[in-house]
């Protein structure tokens, strides 16, 4: 059970920090990119960067209890998925194009991970 709420704390930090990305990236778009010195206190301000960083935040709290309670070795990287869940999201959100490159490179995390848990 234990081991269960240590691997669900994990999995938060990831949708969290993925969510983070997303929002940053939506931020972006709203605000015209970075094209000048101008842009950094509009992005500074905008809501979806705020809430990008907040999630960050929270991830980084999330981290610490799963640095507490798993290996190091077993926890980073696991994080890969984030790689999987992002592409997935970049899909749907952003309309982003996957390769099959890109999907056999999913498939190489998703057998790390899996031998990881094991």
């Amino acid at each position: 059970m234990d081991k269960m709420i240590s691997y669900a704390y994990l999995l938060g930090n990831i949708l969290l920090l993925v969510t983070g990305q997303i929002l940053f990236k939506i931020g972006l778009q709203k605000n015209g990119g970075l094209s000048g010195m101008g842009q950094w206190a509009k992005l500074i301000f905008s809501p979806t960067i705020l809430g990008g960083l907040a999630l960050y935040g929270i991830a980084t709290l999330l981290w610490f209890a799963v640095l507490n309670r798993l290996p190091l070795t077993v926890a980073y990287p696991m994080q890969s998925l984030a790689y999987v869940f992002a592409m997935v999201a970049a899909y749907f959100i952003f309309g982003e194009v996957i390769t099959v490159t890109k999907i056999a490179g999913v498939a190489v995390i998703l057998v790390g991970v899996y031998l990881l848990a094991k």
